[in-house]
């Protein structure tokens, strides 16, 4: 089967089909942030043909300080194309439509531009601090409403490190840890109270992620509400925490006076013709 987006998506529609209320009922549970889990997404076989083509960490932009430090890519034609035509799946207008079914979520729009989505690649040291997500697209039209991340490093135990934490109670109570496990798929909503963050990656290798974000018009919530990205301390660290709330306050400052970022971002996908 030729690996396109169209067909990539046909075995995705599939498989969310296959268990829809299954997966509804985890991710509507009370009590925490909503996410459920989808395993064996794909076909073994074309899972290990994705991670396989992952470039390496230095072929992709880096993000360090204090925090976060990662590897990701969102310009997806300098890489192998297969690596564009999974990112694109998730975009289908069907995988849309079923993912609205499973999260009730409503109207949601996929991200052609790829704003903070795209690849991302964690190395042994590799973390990213708790945070909340920014609430709207780069473009501030848009609400930020779900996250789909698919994990593709296979036998990737969840002693590694670099695994998916929600901390559903806020940051006085633990967080609630995801596996990256390989060829698993999480839905995660992103809202006001979706703190969440990536164990440091504490192994060789590689864990690799292909991430989209779906916006909508509508919030995620009952209410309309806007933030930046915000990050936290993890509770062991009482002082990059003050640190952090410091940053998150004054970019939020400047961003309502001003209206722009201090920084223009450059995680996003920008088309030739664009």
């Amino acid at each position: 089967m030729e690996l396109t987006r169209k067909n990539i998506a046909d075995l995705i529609l599939e498989k969310l089909s296959a268990n829809k209320n299954i997966y509804r009922e985890e991710f509507l549970q009370s009590g925490r942030i909503n996410s459920c889990v989808i395993d064996d997404l794909l076909p073994q076989d074309i899972a290990m043909k994705i991670y396989s083509k992952f470039p390496s960490p230095e072929e992709m932009k880096t993000y360090k300080s204090l925090r976060e430090n990662k590897r990701i890519a969102a310009q997806m034609d300098l890489y192998d194309s297969l690596l564009e035509e999974i990112v694109f799946a998730f975009q289908d207008e069907r995988i849309v439509k079923i993912v609205e079914e499973i999260t009730s979520l409503e109207e949601m729009l996929p991200d052609s531009n790829l704003y903070a989505g795209g690849i991302s690649l964690m190395a042994t040291g590799n973390f990213l601090n708790p945070h909340l997500d920014n609430s709207h697209d780069n473009g501030k039209e848009n609400y930020r409403v779900l996250n789909l991340l698919y994990y593709v490093t296979p036998e990737w135990k969840e002693e590694f490190g670099g695994n998916l934490e929600l901390w559903d109670n806020g940051m006085n109570s633990k967080q609630r840890t995801i596996h990256s496990k390989f060829n698993r798929l999480v839905l995660m909503i992103t809202n006001k109270t979706s703190i969440h963050s990536v164990s440091k990656v504490v192994t060789d290798g590689k864990r690799c992620c292909v991430s989209n974000y779906y916006f909508s018009k509508k919030p995620a919530e009952s209410h309309e509400y806007f933030h930046v990205t915000s990050f936290y301390g993890r509770p062991e660290e009482p002082v990059k925490n003050v640190l952090l709330r410091l940053d998150a306050f004054l970019r939020q400052g400047i961003r309502r006076i001003t209206g722009k970022r201090i920084v223009e971002t450059k995680h996003i996908y920008k088309k030739e013709k664009e």
